[in-house]
């Protein structure tokens, strides 16, 4: 039986991606009140904005009112990754290579569970990151969290892609 986000992401992903949206990340969140957070980004790269969030929005209502995959009340959130954004998908690693990012494990490797370095990507199914210069392979499956580290670079590099 799947879980109810990856439900959710099998009911919405082909609508969104038919509209030119990647869906990044989909978290289902709070105790008295139920909020499903969806995180896209346009499949061309270029910044969402408002309208394209909006749009977002339009499209997966109605798609989860027919299918009904949460059973309480929720409130549909829809945002951006943003530039420090969440590392969640294996290609996410390739794609950031040469960034900063902290990553977070379930167990302790080499006596730690967060690492914060630069990424070389992903290799062989690990997630390599230079930490203080030092290799280090971290299991991708075993990745609790990920994401990018807001740095001078990364900002110029989110510049240049937006043509700022």
């Amino acid at each position: 039986m799947s879980s109810p986000t990856q439900r959710i992401q099998d009911i919405i992903a082909p609508t969104l991606e038919s509209l030119g949206y990647v869906v990044v990340r989909l978290q289902l969140q709070g105790d008295r009140h139920t909020t499903l957070q969806i995180m896209a980004e346009r499949s061309d790269r270029k910044a969402m904005d408002i309208e394209d969030c909006a749009k977002v929005s339009r499209a997966v209502s109605p798609l989860l009112d027919v299918d009904d995959p949460i059973e309480e009340a929720y409130s549909l959130e829809v945002s951006s990754p943003g530039v420090d954004r969440p590392l969640v998908r294996a290609e996410d690693f390739d794609r950031f290579a040469g960034f900063e990012a902290k990553v977070e494990m379930n167990y302790l490797i080499d006596g730690r569970k967060r690492f914060t370095g630069r990424l070389v990507g992903l290799v062989d199914g690990n997630v390599q990151i230079l930490v203080d210069g030092v290799a280090q392979d971290l299991p991708f499956e075993d990745i609790v969290k990920a994401k990018l580290v807001l740095t001078d670079d990364l900002l110029a590099a989110a510049s240049k892609e937006q043509g700022l």
